[in-house]
């Protein structure tokens, strides 16, 4: 018998019409002989089961069921594509686990400090991951920019403590841009991350649980036409991701080594991406992506595919892990 399961896209952030690309992917590509699929869009005036017709029928959130001609229909599993709140914090996984949901992310209580970039680097460093010098504001802080200058240099990069896809992200050069790049992240998130810049090889890495076992997928190397890996270079072909990366054996061997190590140590699960600048041959975490890009152009497939692992594979894999 064919399990049923719920791809969820959507979200409340900047990232939804993303994560909706995202789960149009999933439902494209996960096996129809093995799994009855159903669209869910997670939005915050509405959660609907769109079916292949483009129509919408409410979902119950008392039980998460939806009705379709008088027949209920229940979900063995839920594939999560959402970016962003509340699928890549936990939230929405939190109330999966209440009503005894299976789902392709990583347990609730690991998605929520992974979403948290503050609270992920605190976690990592005393494991001997190396991370950049950073400082952090919270809305209402006083603003010292001299004393912020000081302690993390010049450039820096300002960035909302929760979110992705580079929303709210600004590369600052001076002390007086500073303030208006605050500004520019605050609308995102009222925590703020301001981060040391590194002069470096910027690389992407995927770390996924792959047939009982963590696999470090293929490195892709991140060469942006803008300042930074920002939304333009990231969707609008402003960069060139070079998979495999062309790197040493040896920075090759030390960031799979860190990828696979806070993937461990997080006590993850599911599909991750993780980023890091590579200084001399040391690799510096940047940030975790646990609910990563996934369409076909997205870095994380591109990898699995480097890797002989098709869409279909992956995805399914995803679910099969879920359901284990």
């Amino acid at each position: 018998m064919k399990k049923s399961i719920a791809i969820i896209m959507g979200g409340y952030s900047s990232e939804y019409e993303i994560s909706i690309q995202s789960g149009n992917v999933v439902y494209q590509n996960l096996d129809t002989e093995k799994y009855d699929l159903y669209r869910i869009l997670i939005l915050k005036e509405k959660w609907v089961y769109v079916d292949e017709n483009e129509v919408e029928h409410p979902v119950n959130v008392g039980d998460f069921t939806t009705t379709v001609n008088g027949y209920k229909i229940k979900f063995d599993c839920i594939f999560n594509a959402i970016h962003g709140h509340p699928g890549e914090d936990g939230t929405i996984l939190a109330y999966f686990d209440l009503l005894g949901l299976k789902h392709t992310s990583a347990p609730f209580y690991q998605m929520a400090v992974t979403f948290n970039k503050r609270d992920t680097l605190s976690f990592l460093k005393p494991f001997g991951i190396n991370v950049a010098r950073s400082h952090y504001l919270n809305k209402g802080d006083k603003i010292n920019p001299e004393a912020i200058i000081a302690e993390v240099g010049l450039p820096c990069f300002v960035k909302p403590n929760h979110g992705g896809s580079s929303f709210g992200v600004s590369k600052v050069k001076s002390v007086e841009r500073l303030i208006p790049a605050i500004e520019i992240a605050m609308k995102e998130d009222d925590e703020i991350l301001i981060e040391q810049f590194l002069e470096g090889i910027e690389i992407s890495v995927g770390v996924i649980e792959y047939q009982n076992k963590v696999k470090v997928l293929p490195i892709t190397e991140i060469v942006s036409e803008n300042e930074f890996f920002d939304y333009d270079a990231k969707y609008l072909g402003k960069s060139q991701e070079i998979t495999p990366a062309r790197i040493s054996k040896e920075q090759e061997s030390n960031v799979n080594t860190a990828a696979e190590k806070i993937y461990r140590v997080l006590n993850l699960s599911g599909l991750s991406r993780a980023d890091f600048i590579i200084v001399g041959d040391k690799p510096f975490f940047i940030e975790l992506n646990m609910v990563p890009g996934i369409t076909s152009e997205s870095i994380l497939p591109k990898q699995a595919r480097a890797a002989g692992i098709s869409l279909k594979e992956l995805f399914g894999n995803a679910v099969e892990m879920a359901l284990k």
